[in-house]
């Protein structure tokens, strides 16, 4: 098959007057995704809805939720007509080898929001990703890439210890750079990325050094993905892979101190053909809201 988006039409919250969406899609703003598709094989293609493994996304990886009028959504009473209702036509039975069609997928977005990206994600679970328009949204939220923010981890004595966080990189490394750890159940399709960020301890007490694991990015297709833990299996001394390396680098065995800084790396999996939107740094605590970037 031979995808590729065609258009992206903003609707109206008039489009859905008469059907029942569920509360939290109230707000949301209808957009239409109308996709081509080819089948460039030998043999025709039964029931294709390929436009449902599209996403819409934001700036920040949010994806948008994609609905059924007819099909997949219970609530549904039916559509005011127009662009909705042919959105929700129902598609080809096969597609004959050489032959083009077109399908639409309705998707709801928050009020106000700027799509940023289409992806799609094919059935091997690579990702094809377009751009909305140049690709950088309204980024509502986000910080600039390497800009400094406030945050907090816990310090020694329980207490709040007040951090300076900035990102310095987000780049992407080979499955070959972690040959010496264990990686059972992962696809072969996976790309690393490494998040390399510097934490500066603002308070009076010392501060366990492990702020890596409050690192999660989103993805441009729409994914969330926490830091990988690995178990090493070399058990031979022999050295890490180089990306591994770069990305860890020495990390201090004490605590880190006060006014003192350490640069830690957390390493994310991510499908070929995607990137990584936004990086947010969780605090230990709850009530520490978390600041996002942009990843580039």
């Amino acid at each position: 098959m031979k995808v590729a988006p065609e258009q992206l039409a903003r609707g109206v919250a008039a489009d859905l007057a008469n059907v029942r969406l569920d509360e939290d899609l109230k707000s949301a703003v209808p957009y239409y995704l109308t996709v081509s598709y080819t089948n460039s094989g030998s043999d025709a293609v039964p029931q294709p809805k390929p436009e449902e493994n599209f996403t819409v996304t934001l700036a920040d990886g949010t994806p948008g939720e994609a609905i059924s009028l007819w099909n997949t959504n219970p609530l549904a009473t039916g559509s005011s007509g127009g662009t909705a209702e042919k959105c929700d036509k129902s598609g080809v039975k096969t597609i004959p080898p050489g032959v083009t069609v077109t399908g639409c997928q309705l998707v709801m977005l928050p009020k106000g929001r700027t799509p940023a990206t289409v992806a799609y994600s094919d059935e091997a679970g690579d990702m094809l990703l377009w751009k909305v328009g140049d690709g950088k949204g309204d980024g509502a939220g986000l910080l600039d890439a390497g800009e400094t923010a406030d945050s907090s981890w816990k310090d020694t004595k329980g207490g709040s210890a007040p951090l300076r966080v900035t990102p310095e990189s987000v780049r992407a490394g080979t499955l070959a750079d972690l040959g010496d750890y264990d990686l059972t159940g992962e696809p072969e399709n996976l790309v690393p990325w490494y998040v390399t960020m510097e934490y500066r301890n603002e308070g009076p007490v010392k501060v366990l050094p492990v702020m890596d694991e409050g690192v999660s990015l989103r993805s441009a297709a729409g994914r969330e993905v926490q830091p990988l833990s690995l178990i090493d299996l070399s058990f031979s001394g022999a050295s890490q892979g180089q990306g591994v390396d770069q990305c860890r680098g020495t990390v201090p065995n004490t605590r880190l101190e006060p006014n003192s800084t350490v640069t830690l790396c957390s390493i994310h999996l991510l499908p070929k053909g995607d990137r990584p939107a936004m990086v947010s740094f969780e605090s230990e605590e709850e009530q520490t809201e978390a600041p996002m970037w942009r990843a580039s």
